[in-house]
């Protein structure tokens, strides 16, 4: 397939056709070679379904197929030597079971060698579940799932085509209209369900999708870094993948110097990222409106004829379009149209049909346009945000029976600049930008959104991945009961509804599959002290370590456990409270001849980082140091610790001096 590609960019040269379609057709070749190249080397197939000769397998009676991360063939008109798993006929490999076969007589799964490219060499096994007759391997006692699932990790996160669960393979295969929501506990696969899902949609629907643009939205750098590979190694490149901080920072512009960009009080950002600071904007964009501001008439030229509109006809105009809530940039240029129609109608009675370079030289006119500017003024959206924030009666007028006196006071900058432009803004403002500028013209929607780590959204944040889905769909992603924000979502239909999608399915995952039990058990305790309405999860996995070290040296504890943990395969996080305790974590195992990496370097088998950048992340073995310091660092300081300690796939170590601030045991 690779040379056949190779050769089409080749021949593709020599086609004969117009410049444009020359060029068009040479970027869908070289495309398409491109992404073949860079296809991971993996083995091309880990399943196999042969289909009972039988009626009940309809048109696939007595076929057999390969299923792998992508289609397989010798030559485009040939039958396939490997389907993808995203096909229709795939589906047995998920969903297909003794109680209701689909038709499939036996299904295989092929086990293979950690790192293996395929070769035959590296077949580690066989395993044949016969769906149709008795002494079959049962698809919970798969050991070639099993192992695939708790093969140790070091590096970026991995598909999961091989062994998706069918509970997530009916969200993974959710119709693209359809907004789903999967509050998933820890271990449960949401992450990778949501971006399986998206390379589903890319596959299904490609068109369609890639016309709108899909976009994956993380919580920061470090774990979009972490599933950077997922999408890639399933056949789908080119997707983008950002946080909502990074949209809003390209989307403002030239409006926002990083540089320059100031850190709000707790309180402050608190408030503007409420949703009331929404009704806040509205009120005090569409106070620049001004019906009481039209001229008490205006006068338009026309060669030696002057057209005239009275004053009462331009008060109604606006004030008709002021009550229909269009989008300020709209309702500018509603305004304008509708008294041009009114100086239209005149000329036409006195002088017949007018064209369009009439209605053209007199909708720009200057008195036209002066009136536009005294009625409905055009505005920018960090204008209308600095005279807002820099202005404590301009505020005070616009949050009037919104925010209390405080809540103002907070957000009222102490020293306003002179002018919008030499403004500094904080991460907190982006979100009020963003909603002005919603409010001045819809921005560019996507197709299709996966958010991940959603419960930490904001209502302002939410509002703005909701415009840019309003006519497409969105997969949610997260978990309540890791909710760190100091607006962290409690409940999903709240937070859907700020999203724009109050009606989305929300599909709970409760079965882990990562986080071995006597972890999950540990966690369970934490979680009946958060509040949140969540279920316990549970867990097919009885392995994995727990050990609870009490020790008065908790720095030379720590470095004991790593070096234990270094005994067994795959990656080690050490994960503290930020700030000083990683230092001197860092420090103190780099003294001991350990290496270690940081939260950025995926590849790194030894990593310490902060608990703030834990979210998402997993580790093999997990040495959580000092849980009561994690917990007091923050206001969700409990949320926080039970992600720390949920990151663990494995084995944890809890390293602590001070008593641990939730029951340990039973």
């Amino acid at each position: 397939m690779i040379e056949g590609a190779d050769e089409q960019v080749v021949v593709g040269e020599d086609v004969s056709a117009s410049g444009a379609d020359a060029e068009v057709l040479g970027h869908q070749l070289r495309s398409k070679a491109k992404e073949l190249h860079e296809l991971p080397d993996v083995p091309l197939f880990f399943g196999r379904l042969d289909f009972a000769a039988r009626e009940s397998a309809g048109d696939h009676a007595g076929q057999s197929y390969h299923v792998g991360r992508r289609r397989i063939s010798e030559h485009p008109a040939a039958p396939p030597l490997v389907v993808d798993w995203r096909a229709p006929v795939s589906r047995a490999f998920y969903q297909a079971g003794p109680q209701e076969p689909q038709g499939v007589a036996v299904r295989r799964r092929f086990g293979w060698a950690p790192g293996s490219k395929g070769d035959s060499a590296d077949l580690t096994g066989l395993e044949d579940e016969w769906l149709e007759a008795e002494g079959g391997v049962s698809v919970g006692e798969s050991r070639i799932v099993a192992r695939e699932i708790e093969r140790p990790r070091v590096g970026p996160m991995r598909d999961i085509a091989a062994t998706i669960q069918p509970e997530q393979d009916d969200l993974v295969r959710a119709g693209l209209a359809a907004s789903v929501c999967v509050q998933g506990a820890p271990g449960t696969g949401k992450t990778a369900v949501g971006l399986h899902r998206a390379a589903y949609l890319l596959y299904t629907h490609p068109q369609r999708v890639q016309r709108g643009g899909l976009l994956i939205l993380g919580p920061n750098r470090t774990f979009l870094t972490y599933i950077s590979e997922v999408l890639p190694a399933l056949g789908e490149s080119g997707v983008r993948q950002s946080t909502v901080e990074e949209i809003l920072v390209e989307e403002c512009g030239a409006a926002v110097s990083k540089a320059r960009m100031y850190e709000d009080t707790d309180s402050a950002a608190a408030v503007k990222h409420d949703a009331r600071m929404a009704a806040v904007l509205r009120r005090a964009l569409y106070a620049r409106v001004r019906p009481d501001a039209a001229p008490d008439s205006f006068a338009v030229p026309d060669g030696s004829y002057r057209w005239r509109v009275p004053s009462a006809v331009l008060t109604r105009i606006v004030e008709a379009v002021r009550e229909e809530e269009p989008p300020y940039a709209t309702g500018r240029e509603r305004v304008r149209s509708r008294a041009l129609r009114h100086l239209q109608e005149q000329a036409e009675r006195r002088s017949g049909p007018v064209n369009n370079l009439w209605l053209h030289k007199t909708g720009r006119s200057r008195p036209m346009s002066a009136y536009v500017d005294a009625v409905w003024p055009r505005v920018r959206p960090e204008e209308v945000v600095a005279a807002l924030l820099g202005d404590a009666d301009a505020l005070a007028a616009a949050a009037d029976g919104i925010l209390d006196v405080g809540e103002q006071q907070a957000i009222l900058w102490a020293k306003p600049p002179r002018s919008y432009r030499s403004a500094a803004w904080s991460a907190a403002d982006l979100v009020l930008l963003d909603e002005v500028a919603g409010l001045l013209e819809h921005p560019a929607g996507y197709g299709h959104i996966v958010i991940d780590e959603a419960q930490d959204l904001s209502p302002m944040q939410a509002r703005s991945i909701a415009r840019r889905a309003a006519f497409g769909s969105l997969t949610v992603l997260g978990d309540l009961a890791q909710g760190t924000t100091p607006w962290a979502a409690r409940t999903w239909p709240e937070l859907l509804g700020h999203l724009g999608k109050p009606d989305a399915l929300v599909a709970p995952l409760t079965t882990g599959f990562r986080v071995p039990g006597m972890v999950v058990a540990l966690t369970n305790r934490l979680l009946g002290l958060l509040d949140v309405d969540v279920p316990p999860a549970r867990s097919l996995r009885q392995d994995g370590e727990l050990r609870i070290r009490r020790a008065d040296d908790v720095l030379a504890e720590t470095v004991d456990a790593v070096r234990g943990a270094l005994a067994h395969e795959g990656s080690v996080g050490v994960v503290a409270a930020d700030g000083e305790p990683v230092s001197a974590l860092r420090t103190a195992l780099t003294a001991a001849g350990i290496e270690v990496g940081g939260p950025d370097d995926p590849r790194a088998r030894v990593t310490v980082l902060g608990a703030s950048v834990a979210k998402g992340l997993e580790y093999d073995h997990v040495v959580a140091v000092e849980p009561a310091a994690v917990a007091e660092a923050e206001r969700r300081g409990l949320h926080r610790l039970y992600v720390v300690l949920t990151r663990a796939v494995s084995r944890l170590d809890i390293v602590h001096s001070r008593p641990l601030p939730f029951p340990a045991a039973p």
